[in-house]
């Protein structure tokens, strides 16, 4: 059987092609699944099956969590991620967090009861290889570029900022080092907040418009130079399979959290 998984959010954008995955996978089953719009249905029934698989989705993970899963993936809200993430916790599930908006505290506040509870977590901003590989090339070049900010685009209905992706590239880039700023916003005139936020000592420039899925950017500037290490996704849920199924077989073999799927392709 393997893995035993439930995904919450399964008609969403990436819940449906992280449950084809699983499906597809040797050593993993789906045995339960939580959409609040797809209540009592059959998991077949979402997915364009012709065969029943005999999982009838749940309207809370609360109920799917009845069944017998050894992780939970969730791609849901950010308004309920964290209340997902540490009930599952609580029932000794490991999680893999694939939803964006939570911060960096949120993820202290997780860590530390994964650790009372013996229970892994894994979360990543963005669980693409193409995504993890750029966040990878940044935080090298942080190691010896000391000026660098970091500009986001996406959909114009997206509903947190900065999106996942740039929050843990801007978190991670400022624990290598603090960029230098050669004028410092509190000494700026004008609208401050068109230089963007501070997130922990890194500015971030989030934009929303139609025409992007999503686009992260971090940019490094030195005298008579400028690099940019880009990453931007298609229509396509797909690339976040591999990712996310990578994390699911590592979280029920850890305790704690691990932050970002870098951590698990480059350490």
């Amino acid at each position: 059987m393997g893995v035993r998984v439930c995904v919450a959010g399964v008609t969403g954008w990436t819940g449906l092609e992280i449950t084809r995955g699983i499906i597809a996978s040797e050593d993993m089953t789906l045995t339960a699944a939580v959409s609040r719009t797809a209540e009592g249905r059959d998991v077949a029934n979402v997915l364009g099956l012709e065969e029943p698989t005999g999982i009838e989705i749940c309207a809370t993970v609360q109920d799917a969590l009845h069944a017998d899963v050894d992780v939970l993936i969730d791609y849901t809200s950010t308004e309920a991620v964290k209340d997902h993430v540490l009930y599952a916790i609580e029932q000794g599930v490991a999680v893999v967090v694939g939803t964006s908006g939570l911060s960096a505290a949120d993820y202290d506040e997780i860590d530390q009861r994964a650790q009372e509870k013996g229970v892994g977590v894994v979360g990543g901003g963005n669980f693409s290889l193409t995504a993890t590989m750029m966040q990878h090339l940044a935080l090298i070049a942080a190691e010896h570029i000391p000026q660098f900010e970091v500009l986001e685009c996406a959909w114009a209905e997206k509903e947190d900022v900065p999106s996942g992706t740039a929050r843990e590239l801007a978190e991670k880039l400022g624990d290598v080092q603090k960029p230098i700023q050669a004028r410092p916003v509190s000494t700026l005139y004008g609208p401050k907040e068109t230089r963007g936020a501070e997130i922990n000592g890194v500015q971030v420039h989030c934009i929303r418009s139609p025409g992007f899925t999503l686009r992260c950017e971090a940019i490094f500037g030195m005298k008579g130079e400028r690099l940019a290490i880009t990453h931007e996704a298609g229509q396509s849920a797909e690339p976040y399979v591999s990712g996310t199924l990578l994390a699911a077989r590592k979280a029920v073999t850890v305790k704690g959290l691990v932050r970002g799927l870098d951590e698990l392709l480059f350490k």
